[in-house]
């Protein structure tokens, strides 16, 4: 795991200077990267949907994230964790394949 870490901490700096490099951090903005992130989103879909590898579509969608990471000072780590303690304790159940909140089954039921 450690290995790994080097490896995913070495990938983002990369990224990020590489939006540095192309003025994309202080001459973009959140807004632009959100729907430059929606229009890689369809891309998966659509990769998805034609059973094709996601492996490109997901990066992409990685490099846009780190983008809105970095432009708010932000951590790819700090998100990860905020997330994780949100959903650590949340219930729910499978419903057609989607993971519904304990909370969101009301209708459901």
């Amino acid at each position: 795991m450690m290995q790994e870490e080097v490896h995913i901490k070495h990938a983002i700096q990369q990224v990020v200077s590489w939006h540095l490099a192309r003025n994309l951090i202080h001459g973009s903005s959140d807004k632009d990267q959100v729907l430059k992130l929606i229009q890689e989103v369809g891309e998966l879909s659509d990769s998805i949907c034609k059973e094709q590898s996601p492996i490109d579509d997901i990066g992409d969608i990685m490099v846009v994230l780190i983008n809105i990471i970095v432009r708010n000072g932000l951590t790819v780590t700090g998100c990860l964790n905020h997330a994780y303690n949100d959903i650590k304790d949340r219930k729910g159940k499978m419903i057609d394949g989607i993971f519904v909140k304990e909370g969101d089954m009301d209708g459901n039921k």
